[in-house]
Formats: structure tokens, C-alpha cells, sequence
């Protein structure tokens, strides 16, 4: 909000003591103790809203006009959880049309996108209106999403919204439309991942793996200095080890990468894991690996796996201390 259009908001607000609505109600005023080290100076029509609060939900009046000063606490402070709370109450006492609920909680996210409580009341809406509400949540988190990628909240919840209310046909499609957007897009990653393990109709993680290792390879071939494609590669083998070291892909794209002698961080990375899982590596990966040696004073190492990590301590030099420890633990007897 402008500062010219909060100026207007003030200039329009009412005093509740001058409203006749709110005449019979005795406000009870915030209680600091008798020698309060640090008080606060509230602005006049916080401190009077929360008065006039503190006293309908002191007598727990569950009514209408309890209900429209709590809309204004809210928008004083939004993450006052004991005001969310009392407006559920008040909600499920006069039976209110919960829609309108998420049209005040979408407002307010404009501003305050990343608030608790608003996301916890949104949830416990969701949850009453059931799946008539599906295709409004996932709008509405591809809306802040669309903002921030990474919105922590718009994604929790999205993936709640998934699994208690559906709407999974068009979601592994927004996965893919995110990542051709940025494929550098942890997130749009981990939904994915999310996607093919928990959809109903996708059959699971082995039924999806052929498909879905295809587009990731494509994607690491394009870009394989990005970790998280590199991340959901490994986790399409999660407890089978045995399939990751047999599927000749992997191994022959971490060998293109490696021969290419560019961002070849993960790929060795990968090529130590496939290793530590059985993985027999032949003279080229070996040939490679010594090319990628930054000097000829280098330490060099006959093993492939000690070579590896050799040149990961000198290109990946903010894990110099982990390679060297990989290394010791599990190649100190090659």
C-alpha cells in the first residue's frame, strides 16, 4: 500500500467509540503491568481497535460485529494468531459464506504474502469448502508463485491442497512449464518430485523413472552446472542403488561432461557415487578425469576415484575439506 493511499485509509477511519454499534461495549484496555520496562507507543486506532477486541472476545461474542473488528484487527496486525483464531470461531458460529474468506485472505497476502497465521486460516477455509475450493487454491498459489518461485508458504500449501482436495491432472504440465522458465528453479524441481511419487495417476516413482530420467539428462546436458537437475537425477534411484549403477545414461553423461571439461563438478560428483555403489569405470573415464588435472604438478592418482577427488579439492574449492575426507573414507584402500 502508498503511502498517499494509507494516509487515506486513516483519514476515513472511524473511531469504534463514535460508532453506534460498538456503544454498549466497555473496552478493556492492554494490560502491561504496573512498570513496564519498554512500552510501546501504539498508533491511537490500533490501540483502540484492540481494546474494543480484547473485549468481545473477553465475553466471547460470536457476532456479526465481532466478526468485522476482527477484519479490522487484522489489517492492523496480521499476525495476531489470537485474532485469527476468534474470527474462526466467529465464522463457524454464524455459519458465514467462507468464500468471502478467501477474497480478505488473498488481499491481504498481497502485502503480506509470507504470514503464518494468514496461510493457517487459509488452509482451515480450504479444508470446509472442500474440493469446490481446489481449482482456487492452486490458482492462487500459482499467482504468488508467479512472484516468487520459491514462496515457501504458496508451495506448502499448494502440495496440501494436492493431496487433501485433488487436483493433480495439470500439475506435473506446471512443473515443466516453471522449469523451461528456469530450470535452475529448485523448487519447481522438488514438485516435481513430489508429483510422480504421490500422483494417483502416474503410477509412482519406478512406473515414471524411464520417462522421467530422459528429461532430466536433456536438462543436465543443457545446463550441468545446475545442481538440482543433478539432485532429482540421484533421487529417481532412491533405495536402488543397483538400477543407478546399470543405467549406461548416466554413466555416458557424466563421460560427455566430463570430456567436455566445463562445469564438470556434478558430473564427478555423480561418477564418485556411481563408484562408491559398484560402478567399474573404463579407461575413458579415467583418460577424462586426468585431463580435467588444472597443472601437470597436481597430484595425480592411477585410481579414478582418487583422481576425482583430487580435482574436485582444486575446482570445487568451497567443499575442498569434504572431497578430501570422501577421499580418505572411501577410497583409502583402492
Amino acid at each position: 500500500m502508498s503511502s498517499s493511499s494509507s494516509s487515506d485509509e486513516e483519514r476515513r477511519w472511524v473511531p469504534l467509540r463514535s460508532r453506534p454499534e460498538f456503544s454498549d461495549v466497555i473496552p478493556v484496555e492492554q494490560d502491561d503491568g504496573p512498570n513496564p520496562v519498554v512500552p510501546i507507543t501504539y498508533k491511537e486506532e490500533f490501540r483502540e481497535t484492540m481494546d474494543y477486541f480484547r473485549a468481545l472476545y473477553k465475553a466471547d461474542e460470536r457476532s456479526l460485529r465481532a466478526l468485522h473488528l476482527t477484519s479490522e484487527a487484522i489489517q492492523f496486525n496480521p499476525g495476531n494468531y489470537t485474532v485469527w483464531h476468534f474470527r474462526r470461531l466467529v465464522l463457524e458460529a454464524l455459519n458465514h459464506d467462507l468464500h468471502d474468506e478467501l477474497a480478505l485472505t488473498e488481499h491481504i497476502a498481497r502485502g503480506n504474502s509470507k504470514n503464518y497465521q494468514l496461510w493457517h486460516h487459509r488452509r482451515w477455509v480450504a479444508e470446509k469448502l472442500g474440493t469446490s475450493a481446489t481449482t482456487e487454491e492452486l490458482r492462487f498459489t500459482k499467482n504468488i508463485l508467479s512472484i516468487d518461485a520459491k514462496h515457501y508458504h504458496a508451495w506448502s500449501h499448494r502440495q496440501w491442497v494436492l493431496q487433501a482436495l485433488g487436483g493433480w491432472e495439470d500439475e506435473l504440465d506446471y512443473c515443466q512449464q516453471l522449469l523451461e522458465e528456469d530450470i535452475f528453479n529448485n523448487s519447481a524441481w522438488n514438485q516435481r518430485y513430489f508429483v510422480i511419487t504421490r500422483s494417483p495417476f502416474l503410477g509412482g516413482l519406478k512406473a515414471m523413472r524411464e520417462s522421467e530420467v530422459c528429461y532430466t539428462l536433456n536438462g543436465i546436458v543443457a545446463r550441468p552446472e545446475n545442481e538440482s537437475s543433478w539432485r532429482y537425477l540421484r533421487g529417481l534411484y532412491k533405495d536402488d542403488n543397483s538400477s543407478w549403477v546399470n543405467n549406461p545414461q548416466i554413466s555416458s553423461v557424466c563421460l560427455e561432461i566430463l570430456n567436455a571439461k566445463t562445469n564438470c563438478v556434478f558430473a564427478l560428483s555423480t561418477l564418485l557415487d556411481l563408484i562408491s555403489h559398484g560402478f567399474q569405470p573404463s579407461q575413458e573415464f579415467t583418460d577424462a578425469v586426468d585431463a580435467l588435472r588444472i597443472s601437470d604438478s597436481e597430484q595425480r592418482d592411477s585410481d579414478v576415484a582418487k583422481a576425482a577427488c583430487f580435482v574436485l579439492e582444486s575446482v570445487d574449492p568451497f567443499r575442498a575439506n569434504y572431497w578430501q575426507w570422501y577421499k580418505n573414507k572411501h577410497f583409502q584402500n583402492a
